[in-house]
């Protein structure tokens, strides 16, 4: 006769050992609690698993890049496959790379892939952020994630940098010369900081070394801990969702993490590897054979930073050559400026949702997202930015632009200039108004239906559109926003006349919520009245 004892004792092995990983670290209850987690289903929400991915794929080809590449600046005469360059002088990093090109097995289509993962990742997280911030994800509690999510944009920037950098070619050697002229141009410490970063006088012997040791273990190793923060973080809030029936700020309606979720987000890494895998093979990415290796004394023709540092770039060659001299020091006003507006630029972004929450005054948990034409003057200042990128992306490859098209490179450095000023305050303007069209039209909608396109006549002659009425998800949908009232400053005196003390940031407040939420950036909302009275026939319909 068996015994509990007995049935005990022939437990499988896997279950054995599952119970003793469990009792050591808790992983059953860890799992029990979170693989159940519940995310919605939008397909804005992959931007993010876009970026994890495309990380995850740099790792992975980073690795294998690091087990033939030479960082070295040590000179050598090349004796390698690839013929054309057959005993040229080269530093062991640009033989190097050459070898993974075209002698290690796979490592060509394995040096695009990783280059390509990063762009993607890099593209990808913008998009992610501008998701994001139109529709106001990054309010309470989320902004610490949000300053996570920044901190991995830019880290991503300069990661990419150094990985560009790496091959010692006559396109990243311009680069790596284009950043020590920048270096220099920072007053009184210019001088010191370059000659630390290079080990001695440009181009030094360290800089390969230095840049690889940054790029595949401290910034990695950085970006590494922010992204299993940022994870952490979103499953510890809970995840976002958009307006709909049943959606409250205390519940999350959408699938379980485990099976369902997991299974597509499985199925679409392999996706996002099989697209960057296909780019890879398709289309040629920096191909050092052709430009050939670095020389202090030459300039590679049609030297563009990857599209992330555009905006960098684009400042610095639009900006007029101006120098000042005070105390026998010359400022170089046409680096030194930009190099203080791009940092300024970024800390504006990392802020932004401090000083939305200060403006609106709002310190409730927000886990329902907005559309983006409900908040008008944040969607605005977003497409002012991205406009202005785009304009200094543009600046930034002025010479491909006049090459390209024909064109005069002063007449685009001319137009880069005043666009700077212009093209923001006009894409502001107008998606504004944009925006408050479209919440005129979601509030006819609301009362009046959707238009169905069929022309009715009435007994006394009139000819009517007929509308179809919303259904109630429909209507939940158009009118679930919420509605700020701007902050007041109040009377400025009290009830004895006697003067209030009204500081200055009371006042700056008050301006720029009456420039957010106050009369003309907001649409009212149908109230119960107004659509009681349209259904009810009482009104036109």
């Amino acid at each position: 006769m068996s015994t509990a004892t007995d049935t005990k004792r022939k437990a499988p092995a896997g279950e054995k050992v599952a119970d003793w990983a469990d009792g050591r670290l808790g992983i059953y209850s860890l799992a029990k609690a979170n693989m159940r987690k519940i995310f919605p289903d939008h397909w804005s929400f992959m931007l993010g698993e876009i970026c994890l991915y495309s990380f995850i794929i740099i790792i992975l080809t980073g690795v294998y890049l690091t087990l033939f590449f030479h960082p070295s600046m040590n000179e050598v005469v090349y004796h390698g496959p690839y013929e054309p360059m057959q005993g040229i002088q080269m530093s062991e990093a640009y033989a190097s790379t050459l070898d993974i090109s075209f002698d290690v097995r796979g490592g060509l289509l394995v040096r695009q892939i990783h280059h390509w993962a990063a762009l993607i990742f890099l593209a990808g997280m913008f998009v992610h952020m501008m998701r994001v911030f139109f529709t106001g994800a990054f309010r309470k509690p989320r902004e610490i994630n949000w300053l996570f999510g920044f901190l991995l944009f830019v880290l991503g920037m300069f990661t990419g940098f150094t990985g560009y950098s790496l091959p010692d070619d006559l396109l990243s050697g311009t680069g790596v010369r284009f950043m020590q002229g920048a270096i220099l141009s920072m007053p009184i410490v210019g001088t010191y900081l370059s000659m630390f970063l290079y080990g001695g006088e440009f181009p030094g012997g360290d800089i390969i070394a230095r840049f690889y040791s940054v790029h595949i273990l401290l910034l990695p190793g950085i970006m590494m801990g922010l992204l299993v923060a940022h994870l952490i973080l979103v499953f510890y809030h809970k995840h976002t969702q958009f307006a709909g029936p049943g959606r409250t700020n205390k519940n999350v309606v959408g699938m379980p993490l485990l099976p369902v979720y997991m299974a597509k987000a499985g199925g679409f890494f392999f996706l996002v590897f099989g697209v960057i895998a296909a780019i890879s093979g398709i289309a040629s990415i920096n191909p050092i054979w052709a430009i050939g290796p670095y020389r202090p004394d030459q300039v590679s023709t049609g030297a563009q930073p990857d599209w992330y540092m555009g905006f960098s770039e684009g400042l610095i060659r639009v900006m007029p050559g101006w120098e000042i001299n005070l105390w026998g020091h010359t400022l170089v006003l046409g680096v030194l400026v930009p190099l203080m507006i791009f940092p300024m630029v970024l800390a504006a972004i990392a802020v932004y949702p401090f000083i939305e929450s200060w403006v609106t005054g709002d310190k409730r948990e927000h886990h329902i997202l907005d559309r983006p034409r409900n908040a008008p003057t944040r969607t605005a200042f977003g497409v002012a930015w991205i406009t202005w990128y785009f304009v200094l992306l543009v600046g930034g490859g002025n010479d491909l632009w006049a090459t390209h098209f024909h064109l005069s490179i002063n007449a685009i450095t001319w137009f880069v200039r005043i666009a700077f000023f212009v093209a923001p305050v006009l894409a502001f303007i107008a998606t504004k108004r944009i925006c408050l069209g479209l919440q005129r039209r979601d509030k006819e909608k609301v009362l009046h239906g959707r238009e169905s396109g069929l022309i009715k006549r009435l007994p006394h002659g009139e000819f009517v559109e007929v509308h179809e009425p919303l259904s109630p998800a429909q209507l939940h949908t158009l009118t679930a926003h919420e509605q700020y009232v701007p902050v007041e400053i109040g009377p400025l005196v009290d009830e004895n006349g006697v003067k209030r003390k009204v500081s200055v940031l009371q006042k700056v407040r008050a301006k720029l919520s009456q420039g957010y939420y106050g009369e003309n950036n907001q649409i009212a909302k149908p109230s119960a009245e107004e659509y009681k009275e349209i259904t009810d026939g009482h009104g036109h319909h």
